[in-house]
């Protein structure tokens, strides 16, 4: 436990990141499984849904600089690619 008040003050400051880093980095994981159970079930409809709400939560991820904007592109890529993958399986 720190003596000096500054040191005090920053693990205040550290510990309220971490639960808001924590809340927001759970959301995009959460919404990125979403839109992969739902390419797994094979459902072009459902899938495209939960990527634009992934989209969503992944861009203000980045915006509040808790995911880096390049991580944020390639996850959004990759989901896109899927997503892509999936309608096309669908229409043949």
């Amino acid at each position: 436990m720190p003596n000096i008040k500054s040191a005090v003050k920053r693990m205040r400051i550290e510990e309220r990141n971490r639960l808001y880093n924590r809340h927001w980095k759970s959301r995009a994981k959460s919404a990125c499984k979403d839109v992969l159970e739902a390419v797994t079930a094979g459902d072009p409809a459902l899938a495209k849904e939960r990527l634009a709400i992934a989209y969503s939560i992944l861009d203000k991820a980045a915006v509040k600089g808790v995911l880096h904007r390049n991580t944020v592109a390639r996850k959004k890529s990759r989901l896109t690619a899927s997503v892509k993958a999936l309608d096309e399986s669908a229409r043949t």
